[in-house]
C-alpha cells in the first residue's frame, strides 16, 4: 500500500519533465487517488464482509499491481486519473483489510507490535522513493512505474498468506455496541478534534504530493527523492514511537506537539532552501503524519462519540481530496507557496488541538483504549 499509493510523489518531477504532465493535471490525479481512497474507505466501513475477506485482499492487490504498471502504457490524463483513482480504492482496501487482521489477531500483544506493522507504509514509501532515486539517473518515467509494479508484484507475493480478521461474535458486537452508545457527552472535545483532523488531512496531503517537486526546484535533483526516502525510513518506527509516548503523556499535548513539528517540517524547504532544510523536512514530516492519525483516532475512541472514528475518517479523506484543489492555483508559480499554505492550516490545526486540551475528559472510558475500533484506517 505504501508503494502503491505514495510512489506517484518521487515519480511527479519525472512526469513533469519528460511526458509533458502540466501542474494542474498532476494536482487532479493527486486528488483522483484521494477520492478513490475515500470510497475505498466506505467501501470497508459500510460493508464489513470486505475487511474478513481473503478474496478481496488478494483482488484487491493485484489490481493495485495492475494499475501501477498499467500507468506507462498511455500518454492519456484521462486514464492516468482513472488508473489512479482505481489505486486509491485498492489501496484502502489492502489498508483496511491488513489493520484490522492486525488488530484481531494482536489483540493480546503489545501496543507496540502492530505499530511496526504499520511502519509497512513507511517501508513502502522509502523503498518506493529509493527506486526512483536510482531509476531517475539511468531510466525515464516510464520505467519508474513498470519498476515500482515489479515492487509492488513482490510485495503481493510476501503479503499473500495474511489471514483477514474472523467474523465477530455476538459477545463482541453486543459490547462495542455498548462502548459505542453510553456514556457522557463529549460534543465539545470532538467537534474540536474533527476540526483539527480535517484541516491536517488538508495541509498533510498538499505537503505528501508536492514535497518532492518542491524540494528539486532549489536542490539537486537527486535530493527530492532522497528527501522521499527519509521520510519513509522515518515513518517506520513513528507507530510504535507514538503508541509508547501516548501512554505517557495526554494525548492532547502530543497532538499539539505533533502537529507543530509537523508544520515546521513542511515549511523548512519554502523559508529556508538547501540540502540540509530539505532533509530535516523530510524526517520531520515522515516522523508525525502516521503519529497524528495514531493519536486522533484512539483519541476518537477514548471520546466514545457516537461513530467517531468513521467521522473522523470521513473529515480527514475529505480534506485529502481539498488539499490538491485548493494549492493548484497556487502552483503556478512553483510549489514553496504551496507548502507554506500546507504549513499554516496544519498550524490553525493545532490551534483546534489547543482547543482540545482544555478540560479534556482523560478518564470518560479506560476500556476505550483497548477497544478493537480501527484507529489506522486512514493513514
Amino acid at each position: 500500500m505504501g508503494v502503491g499509493r505514495f510512489v506517484y510523489t518521487p515519480i511527479l518531477p519525472l512526469m513533469h519533465a519528460q511526458a509533458g504532465l502540466s501542474v494542474g493535471a498532476g494536482a487532479n490525479l493527486a486528488t483522483a487517488n484521494y477520492v478513490g481512497y475515500l470510497v475505498g474507505a466506505l467501501a470497508g466501513t459500510f460493508q464489513p464482509r470486505l475487511v474478513r475477506s481473503a478474496a478481496a485482499l488478494r483482488g484487491s492487490l493485484l489490481a493495485l499491481v495492475v494499475s501501477l504498471a498499467a500507468m506507462p502504457l498511455t500518454h492519456s490524463a484521462t486514464l492516468w486519473l482513472l488508473l489512479r483513482l482505481g489505486a486509491g480504492v485498492f489501496s484502502a482496501l489492502i489498508f483496511v483489510i491488513a489493520v484490522s487482521s492486525l488488530l484481531s489477531h494482536l489483540r493480546e500483544h503489545p501496543a507496540h507490535l502492530p505499530g511496526w506493522a504499520f511502519g509497512g507504509v513507511g517501508a513502502g514509501i522509502a523503498l518506493s522513493g529509493l527506486l526512483v532515486l536510482v531509476l531517475r539517473t539511468v531510466g525515464t518515467w516510464q520505467a519508474a512505474w513498470w519498476a515500482s509494479a515489479a515492487l509492488a508484484a513482490a510485495l503481493t507475493l510476501a503479503a499473500w498468506g495474511l489471514r483477514p480478521e474472523p467474523a465477530p461474535g455476538p459477545a463482541s458486537t453486543a459490547a462495542g455496541t455498548d462502548v459505542r452508545t453510553s456514556g457522557p457527552r463529549t460534543h465539545r472535545w470532538f467537534g474540536a478534534l474533527f476540526a483539527s483532523y480535517t484541516l491536517e488531512g488538508i495541509g498533510y496531503i498538499i505537503a505528501g504530493t508536492f514535497l518532492v517537486a518542491a524540494i528539486e526546484q532549489t536542490s539537486p535533483g537527486w535530493i527530492g527523492s532522497g528527501a522521499w526516502v527519509l521520510v519513509g525510513l522515518a515513518a517506520v518506527p513513528s507507530s510504535a514511537l507514538w503508541a509508547w509516548l501516548g501512554r505517557r503523556w495526554s494525548r492532547p499535548d502530543l497532538l499539539l506537539a505533533a502537529l507543530g513539528v509537523q508544520a515546521v517540517g513542511i515549511a523548512l524547504p519554502a523559508l529556508v532552501g538547501g540540502v540540509a532544510a530539505a532533509l530535516i523536512s523530510a524526517v520531520l514530516f515522515g516522523a508525525t503524519f502516521i503519529g497524528v492519525s495514531t493519536l486522533v483516532l484512539a483519541a476518537g475512541a477514548h471520546l466514545r462519540f457516537p461513530r467517531a472514528v468513521a467521522l473522523l475518517t470521513a473529515g480527514y479523506s475529505v480534506g485529502q481530496i481539498l488539499g490538491p484543489l485548493v494549492a493548484t492555483p497556487l502552483l503556478h508559480h512553483g510549489y514553496h507557496q504551496a507548502l507554506i499554505l500546507a504549513s499554516v492550516v496544519v498550524l490553525t490545526a493545532a490551534l483546534a488541538a489547543l482547543v482540545l486540551r482544555i478540560g479534556f475528559p482523560h478518564h470518560v472510558l479506560k476500556l476505550a483504549d483497548r477497544s478493537t475500533i480501527n484507529p489506522w484506517s486512514t493513514s
